[in-house]
């Protein structure tokens, strides 16, 4: 029987469905890949079914997609608990407790996850434009993820987080401010005894580059959506300067905020992000970071 190979996932399967089983994506589309190593996530045809087992999973809609899942009795998923859209009486919902809570508290991040557990659909929307990823786990696999861009994970999928260690104060004295361009925290999936499946919803479309062992790309710092934990980060900073500047000590008034990625590994990048507040005055320390003046 012949095999078909995903451009996106590299699942494989028989080929006859209009989408890739394990991720979505649109059957026959091929992996094209520009100049710079930058390739575009292929597109997801709407009703697009993921099969989860005993389970599925359906990416409906283009523009606000929702992720309805099809639980079998005994599967579950676990998701933020704001992007809950509807569900069926069957499913029974329940808290997940996280260690480290109160840090995450007061970093704003959400004290609890929430699960639900089949039989019955249930249903998931972030209420906002964009994209719904699907990145399949196989077992052993692990990757970081972007604050805030969680919406669902099988229950095969372990969870954790970490500090980003990406971070820089202006200011001096008493009157500092720290500022995390990628948030103060990352969020790691991991499928430690089985393949699992993770859903992301991010906004603009999402470009996908594997980075080679040293190779290092800059890019801004809201662009970023995930990455293989194989990969680096730090910060960059930009100095361009004019006489005018340099005769007065104001190099930093004219700054450029960059995140520097260092490989091996794949990187995620969005091409629809926020501008980070970074306010004109001088930085007076930070986590470890290279800089440019030019």
């Amino acid at each position: 029987m012949s095999r078909y190979t995903c451009a996106w996932c590299s699942a494989q399967s028989d080929g006859t469905q209009p989408a890739c089983p394990a991720c979505g994506a649109q059957v026959d589309v091929r992996a094209v890949v520009s100049e710079s190593g930058w390739t575009e996530m292929p597109p997801r045809l709407d009703m697009a079914r993921i099969q989860l087992g005993r389970s599925s999973c359906q990416i409906e809609g283009k523009y606000v997609p929702v992720a309805d899942l099809n639980l079998a009795d005994g599967d579950g998923v676990y998701f933020a608990h704001h992007v809950l859209l509807w569900m069926d009486p069957t499913v029974k919902i329940s808290v997940m407790k996280m260690a480290g809570a109160w840090k995450r508290m007061f970093a704003g991040m959400p004290l609890i996850m929430t699960q639900a557990h089949g039989p019955g659909h249930v249903a998931f929307s972030v209420d906002a434009a964009g994209e719904m990823i699907a990145l399949p786990l196989q077992q052993g696999q692990s990757v970081d993820v972007r604050e805030h861009m969680f919406v669902v994970a099988t229950h095969s999928v372990a969870y954790e987080w970490f500090a980003s260690n990406v971070w820089y104060t202006t200011g001096s004295g008493d009157d500092t401010e720290t500022h995390y361009p990628v948030g103060m925290f990352v969020d790691r999936f991991h499928a430690k005894d089985g393949p699992g499946l993770l859903l992301l919803h991010t906004s603009g479309n999402v470009f996908v580059r594997n980075l080679a062992p040293g190779e290092s790309i800059l890019v801004k710092p809201g662009a970023l959506c995930f990455k293989d934990p194989s990969v680096n980060m730090l910060l960059h900073f930009e100095y361009p300067s004019t006489p005018l500047m340099s005769w007065f000590g104001m190099s930093w008034a004219n700054r450029y905020l960059w995140l520097r990625l260092v490989g091996p590994g794949r990187v995620a990048v969005r091409s629809a992000f926020e501008t980070p507040e970074d306010p004109a005055t001088s930085v007076s320390s930070s986590s470890y970071s290279t800089q440019h003046h030019w």
